[in-house]
């Protein structure tokens, strides 16, 4: 078992993140996400890069997520003026550069030290917004320095009240714009691969799983640099001089709350001043319920397929939460998301912008804020070529006149 204290060392002076020890990749080659998975994955132990890749028992959903963007088809409007085109979107009061941002992605700085703020950086550089996750390895206040103007929070509620308040201060005092409340983890969820690989925290490494690290020594120089990360957000709540286990421990023992329900959302949307999103909403009467509450947002989400195994896919059921609240709320989908044209079929289904998480986290752990900022950039441009190649200049007219009805698929 690797049992590392966290300490804080010296940053690297030129990027001003956490020193990691890895040769230099050039993940300017990565031509698709894909590309980027695979430098991730050679950076990485089995056993981290399962916990990035794996979804819940047999995997069903992280599948379906992604074979419900397989089975659409987009019909191409021909003799259109597409000489520019234009993907800005005015999402909560804000323009973004493109209809897209990045998604919660818990314990990042297990897979490359510094992730959590890499992942913020590369965001604000690019014009889109960043949620911090509710299991992050930085803090509040560290992302706000860095992307005052494009942070949101992933809020999990926690089993002590005192807490989830005080979460919701620190996120307001920030300057955070946008809090989302997460509703699809009622419960903890059965993640066979990490079963299988005694995944933990700190990793329990058996003999096998040692040889395999020792195969990467770009990522283990940085674990032993750095240490074990922490849930930094959870700090100030365990008990007084804590360890890095005891404050990942007290914070796993805090959430999920298995009690969250519509009273808290109604409670969260009288003291929240700013914009409201709920994420996990996958049926349409919850969705309804949520927009007479008065929420801004609902992100359509199966959590990535780490959840119910069982579940939708979120493009299936977007098109009859888009019909029952399209025009109260704004409509947001997270989850499967690969390619540009992924973006461009979910904004045809009524979506008005997505969240990608694996995505950008794939090119933040192959290099660091350059390989965020690549995964970025490779969505941005495959929309650009999606939108010319359909006859659309500007994402704001995407609808459902672009897709091939259901009927009509091979």
């Amino acid at each position: 078992m690797i049992a590392i204290q966290k300490f804080v060392p010296a940053p690297d002076p030129q990027s001003g993140f956490p020193r990691v020890g890895d040769a230099t990749v050039n993940v300017n080659r990565a031509i698709n996400i894909d590309d980027l998975r695979k430098m991730a994955k050679r950076r990485l132990p089995r056993i981290i890069y399962d916990f990035i890749e794996g979804g819940v028992e047999d995997e069903l959903g992280i599948a379906r997520n992604e074979a419900a963007f397989d089975r659409e088809r987009l019909v191409p409007h021909y003799l259109v003026d597409v000489s520019t085109r234009d993907q800005t979107v005015d999402l909560f009061d804000r323009k973004y550069a493109s209809p897209f941002g990045v998604s919660a992605t818990g314990l990042a700085a297990l897979f490359r030290p510094g992730a959590d703020l890499m992942l913020a950086d590369a965001a604000a550089k690019a014009n889109i917004p960043f949620m911090m996750s509710g299991l992050s390895t930085a803090s509040i206040e560290a992302a706000a320095k860095i992307a005052p103007s494009h942070s949101w929070y992933q809020l999990y509620v926690a089993r002590d009240r005192e807490i989830t308040l005080d979460l919701i201060r620190r996120v307001r005092e920030a300057g955070f714009s946008t809090l989302v409340l997460t509703v699809d983890v009622p419960v903890s969820s059965k993640r066979e691969r990490n079963l299988r690989n005694g995944f933990a925290l700190p990793p329990k490494l058996s003999a096998a799983t040692i040889l395999d690290a020792l195969r990467h020594p770009g990522w283990i120089a940085g674990y032993y640099r750095n240490g074990m990360p922490r849930f930094d957000n959870w700090a100030p709540y365990a008990r007084a001089n804590s360890t890095t286990e005891q404050i990942n421990a007290f914070a796993a023992k805090q959430a999920p709350a298995n009690s969250v329900t519509w009273t808290d959302l109604e409670e969260f949307r009288r003291i929240w001043p700013r914009h409201l999103v709920v994420k996990g909403i996958m049926y349409r009467e919850d969705a309804i319920r949520a927009a007479a509450i008065g929420v801004d947002g609902i992100i359509v989400s199966n959590h990535g397929g780490r959840q119910l195994d069982q579940a939708p896919s979120p493009l299936e059921v977007l098109p009859a939460i888009n019909e029952a609240v399209g025009n109260k709320v704004t409509l947001i989908v997270d989850g499967g998301v690969r390619r540009g044209a992924d973006i461009i079929m979910a904004l045809c289904h009524g979506a008005r912008f997505v969240m990608v998480g694996r995505a950008t986290l794939y090119g933040t752990v192959a290099g660091g804020v350059a390989g965020a900022q690549r995964a970025i950039d490779i969505l941005r441009e495959e929309i650009d070529l999606v939108m010319g190649q359909i006859g659309c200049p500007s994402v704001a007219a995407l609808d459902e006149t672009f897709l091939l009805p259901a009927r009509q698929h091979d």
